[in-house]
């Protein structure tokens, strides 16, 4: 199972975002954004927050994820 970091943190730095109006603007809780935008790798994801993040940022699912890790 490969690793994946979601690129929250460089989408919202693009757009002026702190991840607080991140969290706001796409439904889903603060600590969810914060630890996706923080964590390194991560082998498990909510897809439904997910498609939200992408939405918010007006991306496809697949720009959100950088896999770290096969």
């Amino acid at each position: 199972m490969g690793l994946v970091r979601l690129r929250i943190r460089e989408f919202a730095e693009e757009k002026g975002w702190t991840l607080k109006e991140v969290a706001s603007r796409a439904g889903v809780p603060y600590t969810t954004v914060t630890t996706y935008a923080r964590s390194t790798g991560m082998a498990m994801l909510d897809v439904t927050a997910l498609q939200k993040l992408a939405r918010t940022f007006d991306v496809m699912m697949e720009d959100l994820i950088e896999v770290v890790e096969e």
